[in-house]
């Protein structure tokens, strides 16, 4: 579970690059001392950002998943033989946007059969049959089984209940 957590923040953190302006980000992993922080690296056009993003909390806001917390880290930038130091200690409100993910359509388990038919004997062995969809862009047939398969998931705010969840997670690792 804590792998899955680093995994979706660190996706979180590679889709909002645009904290960090024109940059791009090079290195993001996650420090030993906070699982909810990760280290992030990147280059600008003249310099290169080193800091740390700690996640505090998930909200819902304009209809998505967002993670709030605080980045904090130096950006070095280099212009001529001038070389510049900043620090940035910013709250920061970034999206989150999960990779596809598979939605499981059927999952069908027959234990073994065995059936004498007037002296025909046929035996089956067990059978597992699990049917997934994989939503994506041309997908069709996966993206309208996954919203097919999320319409019986029961009526609330999803969002509200994903956020709810990732702040459980945040509060068993922290």
């Amino acid at each position: 579970m804590k792998r899955a957590f680093i995994a979706l923040t660190m996706l979180v953190v590679i889709t909002s690059a645009t904290i960090l302006q024109a940059a791009t980000l090079s290195t993001i992993a996650a420090p030993q001392t906070n699982p909810n922080a990760l280290n992030v690296t990147g280059t600008l056009a003249n310099g290169t950002f080193t800091g740390v993003f700690d996640i505090t909390r998930f909200a819902v806001k304009n209809g998505g998943v967002v993670a709030i917390g605080r980045l904090v880290g130096t950006i070095t930038q280099t212009i001529g033989d001038v070389t510049t130091t900043i620090p940035v200690n910013q709250l920061v409100t970034l999206p989150v946007t999960p990779g596809a993910a598979s939605c499981e359509i059927l999952n069908l388990q027959i234990g073994a059969i065995s059936l004498d038919l007037l002296g025909l004997v046929v035996n089956l062995a067990p059978i597992d049959l699990v049917i997934t969809a994989e939503p994506g862009p041309g997908n069709l047939l996966g993206n309208l089984l996954c919203a097919v398969a999320g319409l019986l998931d029961g009526n609330g705010n999803a969002f509200g209940r994903l956020a709810g969840l990732l702040n459980d997670i945040l509060r068993i690792l922290g």
